[in-house]
């Protein structure tokens, strides 16, 4: 551990380094295309025999089809479920069986499409048609003999999920093993099977249900997105509408990934005690054969300049909660660094100006947040501040406190204490970044996806060390100005027989 840890504050030391030491630093990293147009990012780290895989395509639940929210979502949790020849005790068998299911929804679907017009009966009879066909389906299945083979041979670390902007897919191996990964995830990039889908989907709509109920904070800042964007589709929960994920088909998650899902799509980082030599020739050896695809068609992804000021409140007897979202510009924007600042003066958890003013001082909260990005940064989003209100006290209370907060920042210079503090805590974090094969192969993809050049990361540090006092007041005058802003509250209802005049003016 004692040089793993020294490794990091090498490369951490690498980014105040001059030109020449970071041109050397460099060859730790090797990149390389296929012909087919995946990319691969490698960093020799050789500490510990362990190496960190990650895959990321760089589309998400923002390129939902219109209708068929939470398709990015569902293709994630599927990406385990193995292949024609991993998870398949007699692929013909399966692949005859899967068909009959889906020719089971096909008429199920087709009697919903009447309507009014569908008979009950009829539609009753057709449903009861589908558990036989899973059933049959799954005797033909080995449905955990992918993740079996990850985890006996000492997998650990395995994920997959999707954001608004990509869908990320992730686990470490021992050295001596980087073979299978390129064996299983080749195997699943060419020859996916959906062989749980609908269990998969039935899950996702479950937990739509469980986690937007009426008392919950997901709920409100998906209210908060849903109301901020008018165009962008941030604005659609990442798990999807419930509606849309219930009718969501086989059909459509092979559709999107032919789409996006593509070699040309992709990028691929592994990190850790891995050989470049060989690791690019087992790429070309498992990868290559893959055929490219048509890059998909950019997507118009503008959204429309806000009017004026938006209020959202959503009544209920949970615990109150208020959310304020301000319009701010993609990650790549020059005041990117001065937003993250910005977040790091207000919302650090231990030195941050919403914890001292409204937390400590005022006792007006009981926890506050700030977020530079919500609910990612690739186009237009949200810089978040939240208040959950302490008893006795209201989020109106709490508007009016960060208001109040926010005008400070606005009216004149941070002193050079507070910005020093603040550079300091995001160097931390780098350090943090750094601190692991995982953290990095999942960082490297993400800069290379939006800036189009891992070494980005190696300047990140200098620029928020160039930002100054009146970088920060600007910004601030800047973008939290009331035509960007968006205003969420969580509040019990007003009294029988007494109608709240502002959302929030109940505690």
């Amino acid at each position: 551990m004692i040089g793993f840890r020294f490794a990091t504050l090498l490369f951490l030391g690498a980014l105040f380094l001059p030109a020449q030491e970071l041109r050397d630093y460099e060859k730790k990293v090797t990149e390389f295309t296929l012909a087919n147009g995946l990319h691969f990012i490698l960093v020799e780290r050789h500490q510990v025999p362990v190496v960190s895989f990650h895959t990321y395509v760089t589309a998400g639940s923002a390129q939902d089809p219109a209708g068929k929210t939470g398709l990015a979502s569902l293709i994630a949790r599927l990406a385990f479920d193995g292949t024609e020849t991993i998870g398949s005790r007699n692929w013909p068998a399966e692949k005859k069986a899967l068909d009959e299911v889906e020719e089971v929804y096909d008429r199920v679907d087709e009697e919903r499409a009447k309507g009014p017009k569908s008979s009950p009966g009829a539609l009753a009879l057709l449903e009861a048609g589908e558990n036989p066909a899973l059933t049959a389906a799954f005797r033909e299945q080995n449905i955990d003999e992918y993740l079996r083979a990850i985890q006996e041979n000492g997998g650990v670390g395995i994920d997959s999920h999707a954001t608004p902007d990509s869908i990320e897919t992730s686990y470490s191996l021992p050295s001596n093993r980087i073979e299978l990964w390129f064996v299983l995830e080749s195997q699943r990039m060419a020859l996916p099977v959906f062989r749980d889908f609908y269990r998969e989907r039935r899950k996702l709509s479950n937990d739509i249900a469980a986690l937007m109920g009426p008392q919950s904070a997901l709920r409100l800042r998906q209210s908060l997105l849903a109301t901020a964007f008018e165009n962008l589709p941030y604005r659609n929960p990442v798990l999807g509408w419930r509606a849309d994920v219930e009718d969501l088909r086989p059909a459509d998650a092979k559709a999107f990934l032919d789409t996006y899902g593509g070699p040309g799509n992709t990028i691929v980082s592994i990190v850790g005690d891995v050989d470049p030599v060989g690791a690019q020739r087992l790429a070309e050896r498992y990868f290559g054969p893959i055929p490219a695809k048509a890059h998909p068609r950019p997507m118009d992804l503008q959204e429309a300049p806000q009017a004026g000021p938006k209020t959202v409140a959503i009544w209920s007897d949970a615990q109150p909660l208020l959310t304020i979202g301000y319009k701010r510009p993609a990650e790549t924007h020059r005041d990117d660094p001065a937003l993250d600042v910005v977040a790091t003066i207000l919302g650090d958890k231990h030195t941050g100006w919403l914890r001292k003013e409204l937390v400590e001082e005022r006792r007006l909260a009981q926890s506050v947040e700030a977020i530079a990005n919500f609910p990612s940064g690739r186009y237009v989003s949200l810089f978040v501040l939240s208040a959950v209100p302490n008893q006795d006290h209201t989020v109106e209370e709490n508007r009016k406190a960060i208001d109040e907060l926010l005008a400070r920042l606005q009216s004149k210079p941070v002193e050079a204490e507070t910005l020093a503090r603040a550079k300091n805590i995001l160097r931390g974090r780098f350090v943090r970044m750094f601190g692991s094969n995982r953290e990095l192969a999942a960082l490297l993809p993400l800069v290379y996806a939006n800036y189009g050049d891992w070494r980005k990361i190696l300047a990140m540090a200098g620029e928020y060390d160039r930002l100054t006092a009146e970088d920060i007041q600007r910004v601030a005058a800047q973008y939290f100005v009331p035509t960007g802003r968006t205003t969420a509250y969580l509040t019990r209802p007003p009294e029988p027989g007494r109608a709240a005049s502002n959302p929030g003016e109940q505690q």
